[in-house]
């Protein structure tokens, strides 16, 4: 299958930079790289040419005008825009595990959406992670906490069992699914404006259309950069909103993906 990965960013080329050097030395590399960006400035789209020109897998990068917090817009962008069969979607301020990639494409299963772990990178390594460029971690880095989850074996995975309904272990942050399955939802929601909720209340829809989750432990491991959170102004709206996702059983929404769909 035609893998593409999916990186969100926000005007934080250098935590952008390393999610990419880490993306380039995957055991099993993507087919394309799709850079949703909502609004950064020059600085990142500079630096994404200079990787588009450095390498030879396609590097799409997907902008749009900076009007907030516009997550779910550019997302559906760049999917829109996206020629692989299957999606892994990760934030910018994630570095991936150098088996991240090839972790998810051996759980990928049809009817089947993926999440993995988050491991977080301490607040008082990340200058010295940013300094020396530290892309590989292990359990006994010193640089994370939650070092259980930095634990790399594959084969434990298969211990978890697929289900239906989302989990509390769900972060949007690191987050597989096929292409036909969020088209067939309409993809996220661009109802939700401001942090928090778009990405649960996507695969909530899906699992309403009948997909099962998997969760990901012990591979497809990413490690998130700190930083401060974005303002939850518009949380109680989004959560309102989310609710009754789950209250009225949505599966398609109206201000989807399919604008942008040829």
């Amino acid at each position: 299958m035609k893998v593409g990965l999916l990186i969100s960013t926000y005007n934080w080329p250098e935590s952008l930079n390393l999610v990419l050097k880490s993306a380039l030395l995957q055991t099993r590399l993507p087919d394309e790289i799709l850079i949703a960006d909502d609004g950064s400035n020059q600085t990142t789209i500079i630096l994404i040419e200079e990787y588009q020109k450095k390498y030879d897998i396609p590097i799409k990068h997907f902008w749009q005008e900076d009007k907030g917090f516009r997550k779910s817009k550019i997302l559906n962008k760049a999917i829109a825009g996206a020629t692989a069969d299957y999606i892994i979607q990760v934030d910018g301020d994630c570095i991936l595990h150098p088996k991240f990639i090839e972790d998810h494409v051996n759980a990928a299963e049809k009817g089947l959406y993926l999440y993995g772990s988050r491991v977080n990178i301490l607040p008082n390594a990340i200058e010295e992670v940013f300094a020396k460029n530290i892309i590989t971690f292990s359990v006994f880095s010193k640089e994370i906490k939650n070092k259980t989850r930095a634990i790399h074996i594959p084969f434990l995975s298969q211990l978890y069992k697929s289900h239906f309904g989302i989990s509390k272990k769900f972060r949007g942050c690191n987050v597989s699914f096929w292409r036909k399955d969020f088209i067939a939802i309409n993809g996220y929601n661009e109802d939700y404006e401001g942090w928090g909720r778009e990405d649960s209340d996507l695969v909530i829809r899906m699992g309403n259309n009948g997909i099962k989750a998997k969760r990901l432990r012990y591979a497809g491991i990413v490690y998130h950069i700190h930083h401060k959170t974005s303002s939850k102004d518009n949380f109680e709206l989004n959560d309102k909103r989310q609710n009754e996702t789950i209250l009225k059983k949505t599966v398609w929404i109206m201000n989807g993906v399919d604008q942008y769909l040829k």
